[in-house]
């Protein structure tokens, strides 16, 4: 089964990885701000294999993931810049290496950036995002075909080699990430080699049913009663039912005792109305004056030219977010001019 991966780098590109590995000691992991499963899941399971080489591998966050998360295996050792600044800028300038997960844009580690663009250390970026900015990096792996980091982790791991150490704390950590940035597998999910990974995952002991229940069967009860909020008095619908937003406030969350992730997913399950294509989501960063924004959609529409357009982000073709400014209500008629700018692309085609 291991024979029916493709190999994914080329033999020159992987002598250069493995010579980048060999010549570091003290290596850093890093993710995106607000990192979600991908970027944890990717991250621990590259540090993981990190050290079964013999490294020192740290793994550093802007900020703190979903709570929902906390449960994975080497989740509690992760350091956040934050709230541990003095730390984290010192194993940065310390590291050799800075691995760069999930993400191809140093914009993406907000307070963070500083301290990885002033590190000494050389920085290799591992990501599935399009449009990478790769002047800002010494090393890429860029596949935006991919369903995940995680994905490509994990062939990088087995390209080198590694796949016999692979330990079960790492195959746990990548197929959460490769689960969680495919909803289930069930988008953005259809490469076959995508279920022969998962087979070398499972065959190293995982209880994927087990994971399903920690990421997706572990909230609270106000989360259920605000969810059920938000799909009764917030959910609006546009271009004549084929786009729905809503927004989250600072005061609502506070009454519904919001946590960090509470309001994962949620952008998806508009998309369960017949006949639509575009979510958005609006939520009030509890930390900053901004906006949070968050869109998913259904095949071609290009969530990452609108995220781009109107919300200063990009992503993938059916999943982007950015943010706005402060008030909601100029958020929300950014929406609603976004909407209407793409509502050619909105409504069905005429057979």
């Amino acid at each position: 089964m291991e024979k029916m991966l493709t190999p994914l780098l080329a033999d020159k590109e992987l002598f250069s990885l493995m010579a980048l590995i060999r010549g570091a000691r003290r290596i850093v992991v890093c993710g995106h701000r607000s990192p979600d499963g991908d970027a944890l899941g990717s991250a621990l399971g590259w540090a993981d294999y990190l050290r079964s080489l013999g490294k020192r591998a740290d793994v550093v966050m802007p900020n703190a993931f979903p709570d929902f998360l906390r449960w994975l295996p080497g989740a509690a050792q992760v350091i956040f810049y934050d709230r541990q600044r003095a730390t984290a800028d010192r194993l940065l300038a310390e590291a050799d290496l800075i691995c760069c997960l999930d993400f191809n844009d140093p914009k993406r580690l907000q307070d963070m950036g500083m301290a990885v663009a002033s590190a000494r250390g050389r920085r290799v970026m591992i990501d599935h995002h399009p449009g990478p900015q790769t002047e800002s990096f010494d090393f890429c792996v860029s596949r935006p075909r991919m369903c995940s980091t995680c994905e490509i982790v994990f062939r990088l791991i087995h390209q080198l080699g590694g796949y016999e150490e692979l330990s079960t704390r790492a195959a746990v950590a990548l197929y959460t990430g490769m689960m969680t940035d495919t909803g289930g597998f069930t988008y953005n999910s259809n490469a076959p080699e995508i279920y022969v990974i998962v087979s070398l995952l499972l065959a190293k002991g995982l209880d994927k049913d087990k994971i399903y229940r920690n990421v997706f069967n572990n909230y609270s009860e106000h989360r259920l009663r605000f969810q059920g909020y938000v799909l009764y008095e917030k959910l609006q619908f546009l271009a004549y039912g084929h786009a729905a937003y809503f927004t989250l406030t600072r005061q609502e969350m506070k009454r519904f005792h919001f946590i960090r992730g509470d309001s994962e997913g949620w952008v998806n399950m508009p998309l369960q109305v017949r006949g639509m294509k575009l979510s958005i989501s609006l939520r009030e960063d509890t930390e900053k004056d901004v906006i949070r924004v968050s869109l998913r959609s259904v095949d071609d529409f290009p969530c990452n030219k609108m995220a781009e357009e109107f919300f200063n982000g990009g992503g993938h073709l059916n999943a982007a977010g950015g943010e706005l400014p402060f008030p909601m209500e100029d958020a929300v008629a950014t929406v609603e001019r976004a909407v209407k700018a793409y509502t050619w692309m909105l409504l069905p085609k005429p057979v």
